[in-house]
């Protein structure tokens, strides 16, 4: 089963219609990479004039609650979204340049290990994003 098998599986299985809109939305999702609503909007725009914000909003929605895509806080603004079908990452976030990095989950091991065994916490890694400054030599 291809990926764009399983998700037109889990739109049917969970009651949802498999309308033109969400495949141009989710579509533009794995294109971008990360992608906030608007730029989503901006790429499906390039194709059909008849998507509206409130669509991306509400398909987005839809898609994140079946496991399709995964949203990160980059900034104080909209949220960023990201298809599953990328590698499982979380992102750091340079507060003077703005620079995303997508970093492996794995040097989060101890962390994770750490508030499991302590705190009985599992750490949602997709939705993580940490803030503080790159060593380009950047300055605010």
């Amino acid at each position: 089963m291809t990926v764009a098998d399983d998700w037109r599986t889990r739109l049917r299985e969970s009651g949802h219609r498999l309308t033109p809109q969400r495949e141009l939305i989710l579509a533009a999702v794995e294109e971008l990479g990360h992608a906030t609503p608007d730029q989503v909007l901006a790429h499906v725009r390039q194709r059909s004039e008849a998507v509206n914000i409130s669509t991306i909003y509400r398909t987005l929605e839809v898609l994140e609650g079946l496991g399709l895509v995964r949203h990160a806080h980059l900034s104080d603004r909209a949220p960023t979204y990201h298809s599953v079908t990328d590698h499982e990452h979380f992102h750091t976030v340079c507060r003077n340049c703005g620079r995303v990095t997508s970093v492996d989950p794995g040097v989060l091991t101890s962390l994770r290990d750490t508030l499991r065994d302590d705190h009985d916490f599992a750490v949602d890694v997709g939705h993580l994003t940490v803030f503080g400054t790159c060593a380009r030599g950047c300055e605010s």
